[in-house]
């Protein structure tokens, strides 16, 4: 989501070294971002998941070395004290953030996250007040795909006979994890009435979601991905699919990197802040008072150990008619 932010600092600073901190999960993506002089890796113990991730006196150390490299000007995208303290510990001449989680006192220019924006919204605007000006809208691509990972891609998806469908459900996470089987009944109903071929993504953790939803469907009408291509190649089948079906997750803000039309299943997550937002994209959700919650990391105990309210509303067929809305459009 950051990603048209960081190509606006490219049209704003042509000639500059533009180094780029993520962590290591993300190093492969980072390395594809067009104009990235370089990549540094740092992992959070707040940001990763499992039991990986430095702590933060750790991480202040290597913050401290980048003090070598004289930075004019570090942007952090992140609205967290402590990622403003580990902007404030690189030594750059010029600070920029955001004050709103905290730590903005630390940072030479700190402005309020909106938090009814969208996050790809706040991190253009970031960049533009630290620039001072707006920079001239570019069809730069959001990421440069190998030409090793595109022919990976082709080797993998069969000749085309009819749409092309990615299906991606894995939540990542239990609290947005919409019912598998709905996954299988949307992709099935596509085969039927539609003549798709439906393309199953996911990571290796996935695997028992994702031959839940693949078991349910004709085999001749599947091809299996999850779990053994890097994220690259994923982003180069993703590309070629005519649509993908899937949930709030990393996969979906790849694909809309990529210019991929999405239906995305939303429930706890904001889609005001967090939906693709691409012209043919659909979101599809329901209305209820504590919905969106946005508590992802801490879901409230009612939704705790089975799928929450929000995402139990959601049926099939209106995922089903959203997707074929999207194959009309096209």
């Amino acid at each position: 989501m950051a990603l048209p932010a960081i190509r606006d600092v490219r049209a704003l600073a042509p000639q500059a070294a533009i180094d780029l901190v993520v962590g290591s999960w993300n190093a492969e993506l980072a390395e594809a971002v067009p104009g990235v002089t370089r990549v540094h890796t740092l992992d959070a113990v707040w940001l990763s998941r499992g039991n990986g991730g430095g702590s933060l006196l750790s991480l202040l150390g290597a913050a401290r070395a980048w003090r070598s490299e004289q930075y004019d000007l570090a942007i952090n995208f992140e609205p967290d004290v402590r990622s403003n303290l580990l902007t404030a510990a690189s030594g750059a001449r010029w600070t920029v953030g955001y004050r709103s989680g905290g730590g903005g006192a630390l940072l030479d220019l700190a402005l309020d996250y909106d938090t009814r924006a969208h996050t790809t919204a706040n991190a253009r605007r970031l960049v533009a007040t630290a620039f001072g000006r707006t920079p001239p809208e570019n069809s730069t691509p959001l990421l440069h795909i190998p030409d090793a990972a595109r022919r990976t891609a082709d080797q993998r998806l069969p000749p085309r006979t009819g749409p092309l469908i990615g299906v991606h459900a894995s939540g990542g996470r239990e609290i947005k994890q919409w019912d598998p089987a709905r996954f299988a009944a949307v992709a099935r109903r596509l085969i039927q009435e539609r003549g798709a071929t439906i393309v199953l993504t996911g990571a290796a953790d996935d695997r028992a979601l994702v031959d839940r939803v693949k078991d349910l469907l004709p085999p001749e009408r599947v091809v299996d991905v999850a779990g053994d291509e890097d994220l690259l190649t994923v982003a180069a089948i993703l590309q070629r699919l005519d649509l993908f079906i899937t949930g709030d997750t990393g996969p979906m803000h790849i694909a809309a990197a990529v210019g991929t039309p999405i239906v995305a299943v939303f429930g706890p997550s904001d889609p005001l802040r967090y939906a693709p937002a691409g012209p043919r994209d659909r979101v599809v959700r329901i209305d209820l008072p504590c919905a969106p919650c946005n508590r992802i990391r801490l879901p409230p105990a009612r939704c705790v150990g089975h799928m929450p309210d929000c995402l139990a509303g959601i049926s099939a067929d209106r995922v089903f008619d959203a997707a074929v809305d999207v194959l009309r459009a096209a």
